[in-house]
C-alpha cells in the first residue's frame, strides 16, 4: 500500500504540485491545504487514521503528533517541504527539489544502537570557595555534592556537602563514570570546637562522580570540554554562567540513552604491526581522547566518544566504521533524492550537506530571506566532519553536479578539509566546496553565487564499504583515465614501490603487512602486490632492512589493481646434496662470499658447504658430523638381572 503525503502550502506561501510529486515519488498526495495545524485540523486527522501518512510539515511536528495521539493511530512520518523548498526566491520551481525531500522521507529510519548510562546525582564541583560553596549549596538538596576548594576559603559549618582541599591531578572518563585522582587531599576534620581542622595530606586519592562543574576558569581538565558528556564549565566571574550550568547538573540525574556511534573491527586495524607504527589517523584526529593505542591495534572508550565521524572517515581501511547512520544508509538517501529530482523532471541538483545548526541557518533563511535555490537539496545528518571523501564521489557519481558541506560550530574542520582535497584529486574535479557561513544570509549569497556544471556522469549504483564506494565512483568520475590518479601524501590509496637491486627478498614486509597487499609465493622468492588493498600505512616501508620501499599514494581505476603483480623476484638456490630449492640464489652467494673461510664457525670447506644445504640436509649433516652440537653422552647400557646379581655379595 502506498504512504499518504499530507500537503499543506502555509497560508498560500508556497507553491505544490502534488501530480508531479505523486509521478515521481509514487506516494497518494492530498490535495493542497491552506491551514492544516489550524482550520483544516481535522482534515489531517481524517487522513491519519487511514495509516502509513506522511506530513509535509516540519515546523508543527509536535502538534500533529497529539493529534495522532488523540485519535489513536500511530504517529505519522514528517517531511519539510516549506522551508527547505518552497519558501524561497525560486519557490516556482521547486517542485523537483520537493519530490526529492519526499523520495527521501519515505526511506526507512537507520536502526541506532546505545547503552543505558545511570546517574546517581554524584556531583563533584572545583573553584574557589565563593562560587563553589554557593553553587553547592544549591545544589546539595537534588545531588550528592563535593567541593575541591582552589584556595584558602574557610568551609561552612553546615555539613550538608563534602568539602576537601587538595591539587586535582587528572579527570578521565565521563557521564556517569568519570574518575578523578587527587594529591595532598586533605579532608574536614569534623569534631572539635571552632573553626574545623583539616586531615593531613594524601597522595593518590581515587574518586568516582557521575558528573563534574569546573569553576576554576583555568584551562580544562579534558581535551574538548564541550564534547564531553558531564563535564560542565564556567567562568566563576560569570554568575549567569555558573546559574546555567547549576540548571544542567539538576537535570543529569537518572538512566539516559548513549548512542554507540562507532563499530571497531580491530582485525581490520593497521595502526602497528610487531611494534612498528603505521596508521595513526584517528589517533590524531580524535578531539576528545576516546581513541588510544591497544597493541597492533587501537581501542575506543565508546563512553568518551562524541561522535564528530573524523576517526571513521579517515580510517584507511575501513576498520573504524561510523554507525549513527551506517555508511549505506546515508549513501540510500542521496541516491534517492538524486532519482527523486530526476524523476520530477530536474537536471543537474545540488547537494548541500549540513548538521542541526545548518538546519537552523536555512529556517532562518527561508523565513527572512531568500531560502534556498531550486537546484540546491539539502541533507541533513548529526554531524558533517564525518562526511567522508567516499560520500562526496558517491554523490556526484550519483548525479549530483555539486557539493557544498556547510560548517558547524562544533564540526572538525581539519579532518572534513582533508577528506574534500582527496575527494578533488579523486575526480571531484573543483566540485566540492566548503561553506564556512555563520549568517545565513551570506549562506544563501553563497548558494545563489555558485553555477552547476552539467552532470557529465551517468549515475551508478554504489555499494560496499567506504574504500570500495570510493574506488567505484571514481571509476565513473575519471571513464577516460588512461594513468593512475595522482593523490595528495597521506591518502589511502596508492601502490608500493620497490628497488630491486636493494630488495633481498627477506619477505618481512609480507609478514607485517596488515591489508594483504603484500604477498610472497610460497614456491619461489617472489614479491607480489595488489594495489587495490594497500592502505599506504607505511609498516612496510618502515620495517624494510634495505630501505627499498617507497611509498607513491594515487588511485589506479583500472582492473590491474584488482589483480597481483610482482614486484621483484629471483632464482632459487639449489640444495647441493638433495637439490631441493630454498632461499633466494644470490643471497645464499653473497653469505658465502662474506661467511666462507673467514668466520670460526666455517672455517673449513665442509662447514661451509652446509651454508648451501636446505634445512633437511643441513640438520643431517650436523648430527652425523664429529662435532655434532645435537650430541649428548653416550647412551648407558641397560642394566640386566645378571648384572644385578653379580653385585651382590650374598650370591
Amino acid at each position: 500500500m502506498a504512504k499518504s503525503l499530507i500537503l499543506c502550502d502555509c497560508m498560500g506561501t508556497q507553491r505544490i504540485d502534488p501530480e508531479v510529486i505523486s509521478e515521481a515519488c509514487g506516494v497518494t498526495c492530498s490535495r493542497v491545504h491552506t491551514a492544516l495545524c489550524t482550520t483544516e485540523t481535522m482534515s489531517a486527522a481524517a487522513l491519519m487514521e487511514q495509516g502509513d501518512a506522511i506530513v509535509a510539515c516540519g515546523q508543527e511536528r509536535l502538534r500533529f503528533e497529539e493529534f495522532a495521539e488523540e485519535v489513536g493511530v500511530e504517529p505519522p512520518g514528517f517531511v519539510d517541504l516549506r522551508d527547505r523548498a518552497g519558501w524561497s526566491r525560486q519557490g516556482a520551481d521547486a517542485t523537483p527539489k520537493m519530490a526529492a525531500l519526499v523520495a527521501e522521507a519515505l526511506l526507512p529510519a537507520s536502526g541506532r544502537r546505545s547503552i543505558d548510562v545511570v546517574s546517581e546525582g554524584v556531583c563533584f564541583i572545583t573553584g574557589p570557595g565563593e562560587v563553589a560553596l554557593e553553587l553547592a549549596a544549591q545544589l546539595a538538596d537534588a545531588l550528592a555534592v563535593t567541593v575541591l576548594l582552589t584556595d584558602d576559603t574557610e568551609p561552612p559549618a553546615v555539613r550538608s556537602f563534602d568539602v576537601v582541599r587538595g591539587r586535582l591531578t587528572r579527570v578521565s572518563g565521563a557521564f556517569g563514570g568519570f574518575e578523578i585522582l587527587i594529591d595532598a587531599l586533605r579532608q574536614i576534620a569534623p569534631g572539635g570546637r571552632g573553626a574545623f581542622g583539616w586531615t593531613e595530606p594524601r597522595y593518590g586519592a581515587r574518586s568516582t562522580c557521575d558528573m563534574v562543574i569546573d569553576l576554576t576558569g583555568a584551562a580544562p581538565m579534558v581535551p574538548a570540554p564541550d564534547k564531553r558528556e558531564g563535564y560542565l564549565r564556567a567562568d566563576p566571574r560569570d554568575r549567569s554562567a555558573v546559574q546555567r550550568v547549576a540548571f544542567e547538573a539538576v537535570q543529569m540525574v537518572g538512566t539516559f540513552e548513549k548512542p554507540l556511534y562507532l563499530r571497531l573491527d580491530e582485525s581490520l586495524c593497521a595502526h602497528s604491526r610487531a611494534g612498528q607504527v603505521g596508521c595513526s589517523n584517528c589517533l590524531d584526529s580524535c578531539p576528545t581522547g576516546a581513541i588510544v593505542p591497544d597493541g597492533d591495534h587501537v581501542a575506543i572508550d565508546p563512553m568518551v566518544c562524541a561522535g564528530c565521524g573524523a576517526c571513521a572517515a579517515l580510517c584507511p581501511s575501513t576498520a573504524i566504521t561510523y554507525q549513527d547512520p551506517p555508511v549505506g544508509h546515508v549513501i540510500a538517501r542521496m541516491c534517492a533524492l538524486a532519482e527523486g529530482f530526476r524523476a520530477a523532471g530536474g537536471h543537474a541538483p545540488r547537494l548541500l550537506v549540513h548538521d542541526a545548526h545548518g538546519a537552523e541557518m536555512i529556517r532562518l533563511a527561508a523565513r527572512f530571506g531568500q531560502g534556498l535555490p531550486a537546484d540546491v537539496i539539502p541533507l541533513e545528518l548529526g554531524v558533517v566532519s564525518g562526511f567522508g571523501h567516499a560520500e562526496m564521489l558517491a554523490a556526484l557519481a550519483q548525479g549530483f553536479a555539486s557539493i557544498h558541506v556547510l560548517l558547524g560550530p562544533a564540526t572538525e574542520r581539519d579532518a572534513l578539509s582533508r577528506e574534500a582535497g582527496l575527494a578533488e584529486a579523486m575526480g571531484a574535479g573543483g566540485r566540492v566546496t566548503v561553506l564556512d557561513e555563520a549568517d545565513p544570509d551570506l549562506m544563501s549569497d553563497a548558494l545563489y553565487a555558485a553555477t552547476a556544471g552539467p552532470v557529465d556522469v551517468a549515475p551508478v549504483l554504489t555499494l560496499g564499504n567506504r574504500r570500495q564506494i570510493a574506488r567505484l565512483s571514481a571509476q565513473a568520475l575519471n571513464p577516460a583515465a588512461d594513468a593512475p590518479l595522482s593523490l595528495p601524501e597521506g591518502a589511502p590509496y596508492g601502490a608500493v614501490l620497490v628497488d630491486a637491486d636493494a630488495c633481498s627478498l627477506c619477505l618481512s614486509c609480507v609478514s607485517l603487512c596488515p591489508s594483504g597487499a603484500l604477498i610472497d609465493n610460497p614456491d619461489k622468492p617472489q614479491l607480489r602486490f595488489q594495489e587495490d588493498a594497500c592502505l599506504q600505512c607505511g609498516i612496510c616501508r618502515t620495517i624494510c632492512p634495505e630501505e627499498a620501499i617507497t611509498l607513491a599514494p594515487r588511485m589506479d581505476t583500472s582492473d590491474a589493481a584488482l589483480t597481483q603483480r610482482v614486484l621483484n623476484e629471483e632464482e632459487p638456490f639449489a640444495c647441493i646434496e638433495c637439490g631441493a630449492l630454498f632461499g633466494v640464489k644470490s643471497t645464499v652467494e653473497r653469505v658465502m662470499d662474506k661467511l666462507a673461510g673467514s668466520h670460526p664457525m666455517f672455517a673449513s670447506s665442509e662447514q661451509a658447504r652446509m651454508i648451501q644445504m636446505c634445512d633437511d640436509c643441513r640438520v643431517n649433516r650436523q648430527f652425523h658430523s664429529t662435532d655434532n652440537p645435537f650430541a649428548g653422552k653416550d647412551k648407558p647400557r641397560v642394566r640386566t638381572t645378571e648384572d644385578y646379581l653379580s653385585g651382590r655379595r650374598d650370591h
